[in-house]
């Protein structure tokens, strides 16, 4: 089965790739990869911003675009930003390397 180019899910794709082509919103999601790895699932996002040493409305634009393409999640906590990985894509870019890898 072939995709076109209008596929709702390759467009899907190529947003979050595009959101991930930015050096800082990659190294974010890098981030939450890791903490996913250690079975933590939210990072404060003033964590993410002393990381990166970017200041607050870099470190918001930069959620903006990574919550836009379906990437991750932020939630209030008291006074505190949460963000974690949205979990069906990463499962999907998970696939599509998996499946580009095999050919």
């Amino acid at each position: 089965m072939k995709s076109s180019a209008t596929d709702p899910d390759l467009s899907d794709l190529a947003l979050a790739f595009k959101a991930l082509s930015n050096p800082n919103r990659l190294a974010m999601y890098l981030e939450l990869l890791r903490h996913r790895e250690r079975s933590v699932k939210t990072c404060a996002l003033q964590d993410l911003m002393a990381l990166l040493d970017i200041g607050a409305p870099t470190l918001s634009h930069h959620t903006k675009e990574l919550v836009g393409a379906g990437l991750i999640e932020v939630e209030r906590q008291g006074k505190f930003m949460l963000c974690r990985l949205n979990e069906p894509m990463r499962q999907r870019l998970a696939r599509f390397f998996a499946a580009k890898g095999e050919r």
